[in-house]
């Protein structure tokens, strides 16, 4: 671990970011400044804008980068999804390891630091694992894409973790190196990942980890899940 007296920062966390809810920016410093004082060191701060068409305006953005100046902003005009943001953050990083989530930062303090520790323990990457309490509040379309696409993976992949796509993850150099390999941009980028991790043998951990109360759940697209499917079976045969 690097001294946490250095300025330089310990650890980067990416926000990929599309039409945000109302005020977004000041959770965003809100968690970053909890997440500093932990830590008790500087992180570097990436947020995608993947072609937001709402409420990611100069004002969001001067904020930011005023309460944190250690911030990088992507953007780009035209929304690719969620896969491709990642890629265009993770390209962009100085700083390992890596943290991803939402943003909206969904998931509690304390299973971003489970996350990050595990990673100090010399993970090339580390997954997060939602348990059952996830699924008690969560909408019921949402819940029974869920949970069908994890039966599915346990019947016919052989993956370090079932719940491949728990929107919370962490890697070193040689997983960003592998991330950046993924092909797919949406919902199964995080498939995709945890299949080439395991065909390439990373040294892989998972956690488990916690939503916050009161999080919002955004609408399940219907359209890009069925489109999706063709990528699933691109998952299954990918080398």
């Amino acid at each position: 671990m690097l001294n946490p007296d250095s300025n330089r920062p310990l650890l980067t966390i990416i926000l990929p970011c599309y039409n945000p809810i109302e005020k977004w920016q000041f959770n965003v410093i809100q968690n970053i400044n909890a997440i500093e004082e932990r830590l008790g060191a500087n992180i570097a701060l990436i947020i995608v804008n993947d072609g937001s068409t709402k409420l990611v305006s100069d004002e969001e953005v001067d904020y930011i980068k005023k309460h944190h100046p250690e911030t990088k902003i992507i953007e780009y005009p035209q929304n690719r999804g969620k896969g491709y943001a990642l890629r265009q953050g993770v390209k962009s990083v100085e700083h390992f390891p890596i943290i991803y989530t939402d943003i909206d930062f969904p998931y509690t303090i304390d299973s971003l630091f489970d996350v990050y520790h595990a990673l100090d323990k010399k993970y090339d990457a580390v997954l997060g694992k939602r348990n059952n309490d996830y699924y008690k509040n969560t909408p019921f379309v949402r819940k029974v894409i869920s949970k069908t696409l994890r039966g599915v993976l346990k019947l016919f992949l052989r993956l370090p973790t079932d719940d491949t796509q728990c929107g919370i993850k962490g890697f070193n150099q040689a997983g960003g190196d592998l991330f950046q390999t993924t092909e797919i941009d949406r919902f199964l980028f995080d498939l995709e990942f945890v299949k080439l991790i395991s065909k390439r043998r990373l040294k892989c951990a998972t956690v488990d980890v916690q939503l916050k109360p009161n999080i919002v759940f955004s609408k399940v697209n219907l359209k890009i899940l069925a489109k999706e499917s063709v990528n699933f079976v691109k998952v299954l045969f990918r080398k």
